[in-house]
């Protein structure tokens, strides 16, 4: 960079900074946000041609960043996000000049008619919407065996702590290497099952997936209704916290946001370093840890140490009767389809796909490029009704729900009386998914390979307040997380 000062900050300051630490600089004035912009581009310019996070950058961003900075003089700043720079993922609608693909060539084209609540969200906050980030196309329910990270449109996305050598986990894939590189302080992903807690575990990263309903759906290129919610992505579960506060907010025009509880709630006056204190915390390993390498267990069995070492009365080795139950991804292929349509038939008259059909066509017409790993997924929710009128839509609906809940997060938490439950890496992920129950993934270290593991906490419907509590605590004592290494080219 040619100014001295803003290159002095992107090789001493920039990396691993937090949003708070981001805030004294713009507050005291030694950094505006058009400055901020800048240096986050530089560095994406610089180290993104390694993985392939970024799909595009928002063309309009250093002039949002020049008007906020402007308004942080004259009135003062909208929230503790006013100025900050964050990466969303590219199934979330922003009207503005960025497209809305889900990662399909399909849909390269398709610029969005309005904000997604969540867009509008970040931006009432002052949020800077500095691009969209690479996912797994279609957030993996295109075809089965697809590998983590790759999109039609935009390639494939590598882990920044081994490019080519550590899973970067999916679907919101681009958005966790991204943070993980710090081309943001934060990013916005979507899961449905697993889809922020995984990437978010692969990556050393703080990923909250909260309860469906929390925030609002709508804009969001859907799989399933159900499950479906968008979610924080940061390096710390500070950071994390605050953009929760800024995406959470109820939704006219989707019904389930009637059910939060926390409109107008800061979450980061949850952050106690006592948050563990007193807390009764149930450790679930049957059934999860055996699925991860030696390596990986090695490294969530010192972290469940360092809990049970804590002021928290841990209780090991409960039971979750539900873990080895027959679980089938039914629902999200039934719902596909209709809420798809939906969504598709609502883009501009100008984007020709406007049903699932439509895009299985497009797919076929363009095989070679659109079909490396084939749509079968694409192909089975087509063949559904899509009224979801199905006996077997209705049974997978309520097995789901009955084995996740009663049988599940619920029979656990009550039988030993526990305020949450710790779980290996992301593993139960699954489980907290099909109950639409609230997650959230903190590091916890790297294998002997160097590769990034974490551990989960989960709880009941709308227990986020508890969840980050305990993370922070947990956060507090352990402080793992380590920024990747680049080899510059």
């Amino acid at each position: 960079m040619q100014n001295p000062r803003l290159k002095i900050l992107l090789e001493e300051w920039l990396e691993e900074v937090t949003i708070r630490e981001i805030q004294e600089k713009l507050t005291s004035g030694d950094l505006t946000s058009k400055e901020l912009v800048l240096l986050y581009l530089k560095r994406i310019s610089i180290y993104d041609k390694s993985i392939h996070s970024i799909l595009e950058i928002n063309p309009d961003a250093l002039h949002i960043a020049e008007a906020l900075d402007i308004e942080r003089k004259r009135s003062g700043s909208r929230s503790p996000l006013h100025g900050i720079p964050i990466l969303i993922k590219d199934n979330i609608d922003t009207q503005d000049k960025m497209h809305t693909s889900a990662g399909s060539l399909a849909l390269k084209d398709s610029i969005a008619l309005e904000d997604s609540a969540v867009a509008k969200q970040l931006r009432k906050a002052g949020v800077i919407i500095l691009g969209k980030t690479n996912m797994t196309e279609w957030a993996n329910f295109i075809a089965y065996g697809m590998k983590s990270g790759y999109s039609s449109r935009g390639g494939q996305v590598l882990n920044p702590y081994g490019p080519g050598k550590f899973d970067v986990g999916g679907s919101s894939s681009g958005s966790g290497a991204a943070i993980a590189a710090n081309f943001a302080v934060a990013a916005v992903g979507t899961e449905t099952s697993g889809s922020i807690l995984n990437p978010s575990c692969q990556n050393s990263l703080v990923g909250i997936k909260p309860t469906v309903g929390l925030i609002s759906r709508r804009g969001i290129i859907p799989i399933a209704h159900t499950q479906d919610t968008a979610g924080p992505m940061a390096r710390t579960v500070e950071d994390a916290a605050i953009l929760l506060t800024a995406l959470c907010g109820m939704d006219e025009r989707d019904p389930i946001t009637k059910t939060n509880p926390f409109i107008g709630t800061d979450f980061s006056s949850f952050l106690r370093k006592d948050g563990l204190k007193g807390k009764k915390i149930g450790i679930a390993k049957e059934g999860f840890i055996e699925l991860l390498t030696k390596d990986k267990a090695d490294v969530v069995k010192a972290a469940l140490e360092v809990i049970k070492n804590s002021e928290a009365e841990v209780v090991e080795d409960i039971m979750i009767p539900s873990v080895n139950a027959e679980w089938k991804y039914d629902v999200l292929m039934y719902e596909f389809k209709p809420d798809l349509n939906a969504y598709l038939s609502k883009l501009s008259p100008s984007i020709p796909i406007r049903t699932l059909a439509d895009l299985i066509e497009f797919n076929n017409k363009n095989k070679e490029q659109m079909l490396k790993y084939g749509q079968d997924v694409l192909v089975e929710s087509e063949l559904t009704s899509g009224s979801l009128t199905e006996s077997a839509y209705i049974d997978a609906l309520e097995f789901d729900l009955y084995q996740s809940t009663k049988q599940g997060i619920d029979f656990a938490l009550e039988k030993s009386g526990l305020d949450v439950i710790v779980i290996p890496n992301d593993e139960g992920s699954h489980i907290s998914a099909k109950a639409g129950y609230p997650t959230i993934t903190v590091p916890v270290g790297y294998t002997s390979a160097g590769e990034p593991v974490g551990i989960s906490f989960a709880g009941t419907a709308f227990s986020e307040p508890l969840l980050i509590e305990i993370a922070y605590a947990f956060e507090q004592i352990t402080r793992c997380r380590k920024a990747p290494i680049f080899v510059q080219e």
